[in-house]
């Protein structure tokens, strides 16, 4: 019940309504909810706080190249656009805004490639990422969330690249063959 209770109090905007939930309850169930929901909290954060965490990359084909951004944050080097999937929004969707806050460019004429998941692959944590492959459409530059963005032919990429994300250009590479 607390985690029917927990999930629907966080959908609702309106502390009022909060309010009036919790007064359809006697003092002793609601502390014995306030228990079970405080014990349930404590124990998602701590699995949650270990990881997996759900990313996505996006292989952007745009003039002939693939566009690779280069980070602004710590591990720096250069890097397939992507990052975290927000609480509500699917990896298509995370996708499609990662690579409009990184380059500027609408990712059209998109599918799933591969999903990485190899424990290591971020070496601040432990990451699931499913890879997407598109078209990137508009204007290319460094938007909000990158300090660099370039294009680059598959045969000639950096030297410092971030992440496996070599490993997921390479795969890409070897798929097209």
């Amino acid at each position: 019940m607390a985690q029917e209770v927990f999930k629907y109090l966080r959908e609702v905007d309106d502390p009022s309504l909060r309010k009036i939930v919790f007064i359809l309850y006697s003092e002793e169930a609601f502390e014995i909810f306030k228990k079970n929901v405080e014990g349930y909290i404590d124990y998602i954060q701590k699995k949650i706080s270990q990881g997996p965490f759900l990313t996505v990359d996006a292989i952007i084909s745009y003039q002939g190249k693939i566009v690779m951004i280069e980070r602004s944050n710590p591990p720096f080097g250069w890097a397939l656009p992507g990052g975290f999937v927000d609480y509500g929004e699917s990896v298509e969707e995370a996708v499609v805004r990662e690579t409009k806050e990184e380059t500027n460019l609408d990712f059209v004429n998109f599918r799933q490639f591969k999903v990485y998941s190899r424990y290591g692959r971020d070496p601040r944590f432990h990451t699931v990422s499913v890879v997407f492959v598109g078209k990137g459409k508009g204007d290319l530059c460094a938007s909000t969330d990158a300090k660099n963005v370039d294009l680059f032919f598959l045969d000639s990429l950096p030297q410092k690249i971030a992440f496996d994300h070599r490993k997921i250009i390479e795969d890409y590479k070897n798929s097209l063959k």
